[in-house]
């Protein structure tokens, strides 16, 4: 595979450079692992004041894309809320971070106003009612054998690791594998155990003809089978594996969240939508193919911006499969990245994909080897074990080996000289 640029790279006063001469800028942008650091405990979260002034500078040129989400108690909003003076100067000053949330099907402005574009109230309703389930099956679980824990232990885990996310509801078992660290065993069991029970939630929705309202989606993970359905990541010595179960809105993929930000940065420049103003996640195809047709078909080429994708959850693992190895690629930033990266040979507009390395969290995640990349070698996959490998189509062209802080500084500068120089 050739390339004009080189990947790994390490360069950022290169990239800095470059965006700043670049006419029309959108970058996508992942919020957990990229902004902030990876915590245990989701409620723990912080973000830095900079930033969020920072994103502000970057409107029309800035959206989140993320499967978080942007309201309740653990959302987004919060986080900025407790980052600035008082609560009230995010929605008076338009703080809070544009774009999409829940994977695409709950979309934000920088004044807060939230929106669930295809959503029916039947599904709210239906997710309404899974952090309950999900208390009470991972309460359940925790003090029968072979976990058998505490009262005290399970009221702690329970209560950091259920996400009532009004459109996403998650199972985040990062402080599971924390206390089940030196058991790995029963964390795979959990793993296990999880994901049979958003099974049955699924068995539930149909049960309440949603039987096509909803899909599960696990965070980090090892891609989809032939069936569609999402690979476990199972933990190991080093690596923490799936951490997030994802009850979730289908439709609601990142991949088609690129094209849901497109059409609404087409809509600001131009006046018109490509495609249509009512266009949203749960209208588009999931097929990469196919939304790259879709692009290609309905996107003025002459008004396409530079895209930067960023992100810091993509894998790569091989497997042994009747004594052949195989690569399982996957990772809940692989999908959207792919696609800017396929829109940019497309539409020629010199793409960029960024990856912060969030290993340094504290979330067991494979990372990057800095070192190793610095001493220049030809062959650079050695120092992305678990993330990239040699034969991986996603090309990962600047890397944050700092982690989120030092991606946040870049972010900054770039903010204020690219904003300054339009000023």
């Amino acid at each position: 595979m050739t390339r004009d640029h080189p990947v790994f790279s390490l360069d950022h006063p290169r990239l800095l450079d470059s965006l700043l001469r670049t006419d029309k800028l959108l970058i996508i942008q992942d919020l957990d692992g990229v902004c902030m650091g990876l915590v245990r405990d989701p409620l723990t979260r912080t973000i830095e004041r900079r930033y969020v002034e920072a994103a502000r500078r970057l409107a029309g040129s800035f959206y989140v894309l993320t499967n978080g989400e942007h309201i309740g108690s653990r959302g987004v909003n919060g986080i900025i809320e407790r980052a600035l003076d008082t609560p009230s100067q995010a929605k008076e000053q338009g703080l809070y971070l544009p774009g999409l949330a829940a994977g695409g099907a709950q979309q934000q402005d920088h004044y807060g106003k939230v929106f669930h574009p295809g959503v029916s109230e039947a599904e709210l309703a239906f997710l309404k009612a899974v952090p309950g389930k999900a208390r009470q099956f991972l309460g359940e679980l925790l003090g029968a054998p072979p976990f058998g824990l505490a009262a005290a232990d399970i009221a702690a885990l329970v209560a950091a690791s259920v996400l009532d996310n009004l459109a996403s509801p998650t199972l985040n078992i990062n402080s599971c594998y924390q206390h089940l660290h030196g058991r790995p065993d029963l964390y795979r069991r959990l793993q296990d155990a999880c994901a049979a029970f958003l099974q049955r939630l699924l068995q539930d929705a149909a049960g309440a003809n949603l039987q096509h309202a909803f899909f599960v989606h696990f965070a980090p993970n090892l891609g989809s089978d032939t069936q569609g359905q999402e690979r476990l990541r199972y933990a190991d010595v080093q690596n923490a594996g799936t951490t997030d179960f994802q009850f979730m809105l289908k439709g609601a993929i990142k991949e088609v969240g690129v094209l849901v930000i497109l059409n609404h940065y087409y809509h600001q420049r131009t006046g018109r939508y490509p495609l249509g103003p009512d266009f949203n996640a749960r209208q588009a195809p999931r097929d990469h193919a196919a939304l790259l047709r879709l692009a290609r078909e309905h996107f003025d080429p002459a008004q396409m911006p530079r895209i930067v994708g960023v992100g810091d959850t993509v894998t790569s693992s091989s497997r042994q499969v009747d004594g052949r190895a195989e690569q399982l690629r996957g990772g809940s930033d692989r999908g959207f990245l792919t696609l800017v990266q396929a829109l940019g040979e497309a539409f020629d507009s010199d793409n960029r994909v960024v990856y912060v390395d969030s290993s340094a969290g504290e979330v067991a995640r494979p990372g990057i080897d800095a070192a190793q990349l610095q001493c220049g070698e030809l062959e650079p996959w050695a120092a992305a074990v678990g993330i990239s490998d040699p034969a991986d189509s996603l090309r990962l062209d600047v890397v944050f080996t700092g982690g989120h802080s030092q991606y946040v500084a870049f972010f900054c500068d770039l903010a204020e000289r690219y904003a300054g120089g339009r000023e």
